[in-house]
């Protein structure tokens, strides 16, 4: 910081702050010279670094998708000194690396201030190998909890603690197609709410018709629910000392299939802002949570199979 003097001899309380200020804004010009868009686009490991997305050609194609729609801003703002391609970079900044508001603002210049599901006959245009034994099935479920700051009052204490992570939580359902592809998210719900009390309000249901199969774990016992026609395939339940042969099979088959609904919901969780929800952006959590899903159905699939054929016609 060479605008700073360095110079063994006392300096006014005025002067140390120019001196300061001057070579902060210093900073914040070079940070904001390495973060703006325009000097990130012909890098493709640094928009995946900061985005998530992975290169240039998918930032864009989403971009001029958003930029073709009305934005609508929180709190009816209008937003003019940043431009709408350095608001989408902030935007999935935000939501990958979750850094603090203020540091946003410093690098901007600024202040502080569902998916259509495909059919199951489209499924099997694209299904990978371990689904084989499940070629009816339309999609794999599972519910994922979020870490949110304890709230202040006793009543939305109870109701978001989570006996299963013995912390305060947020819950939701996550969907996805055999190839991998997540089709489903739901709106986050307090961390003591059941898995079949998601499935029956989130409205996955609605996207069932008579001859698709759900798999799931064992937990959503769901049956009842479901309309009709539609199948349900669980892991069996241990009710003796051991699984049978033909028990321990299904088990194995049924798991090669959902590992890859975890694996959708570990990609989803690569997005730090999801680490721990705090209580300013509760209201918002819905919304953040389903935006960091959509945007890992831009990256690379998930299964190999699925790669290496690029996404199903």
């Amino acid at each position: 910081m060479s605008d700073i003097s360095l110079e063994d001899r006392p300096t006014s309380r005025s002067e140390s702050r120019l001196s300061t200020t001057s070579s902060s804004s210093s900073l914040l010009e070079a940070e904001n010279y390495l973060l703006k868009k325009t000097t990130i686009e012909n890098n493709d490991a640094l928009i995946n670094v900061y985005t998530g997305l992975p290169d240039k050609a998918l930032f864009m194609a989403v971009f001029k998708y958003l930029d073709s729609q009305n934005f609508h801003y929180n709190l009816g703002w209008s937003v003019v000194n940043i431009s709408r391609i350095n608001q989408f970079l902030m935007t999935c900044m935000k939501l990958k690396l979750n850094p603090i508001h203020k540091d946003l603002a410093l690098r901007f210049g600024c202040s502080v201030a569902t998916n259509q599901i495909p059919t199951r006959h489209k499924n099997k245009t694209c299904m990978p190998s371990s689904f084989s034994p499940f070629t009816n099935c339309k999609m794999v479920i599972d519910c994922t909890e979020i870490y949110t700051e304890v709230p202040s009052q006793l009543d939305k204490q109870k109701y978001t603690y989570s006996s299963y992570k013995h912390r305060n939580t947020l819950k939701g359902l996550v969907g996805v197609a055999p190839n991998g592809t997540i089709t489903f998210l739901s709106n986050l719900y307090v961390g003591n709410t059941s898995d079949k009390n998601i499935v029956k309000h989130c409205g996955v249901l609605t996207s069932f018709l008579a001859g698709d199969l759900i798999l799931a774990d064992k937990g959503f016992l769901i049956q009842d629910l479901l309309p009709p026609g539609v199948l349900l395939n669980i892991p069996p339940f241990l009710m003796k000392a051991q699984f049978s042969p033909e028990e321990a099979r299904q088990t194995v088959t049924i798991a090669r299939a959902r590992i890859h609904v975890e694996r959708a919901i570990r990609r989803i969780k690569e997005y730090k802002i999801l680490q721990l929800i705090p209580q300013n952006l509760r209201p918002y959590s819905s919304m953040i949570f389903q935006v960091c899903g959509f945007l890992t159905t831009l990256n690379y699939p998930l299964i190999k199979e699925v790669e290496d054929r690029y996404f199903c016609e």
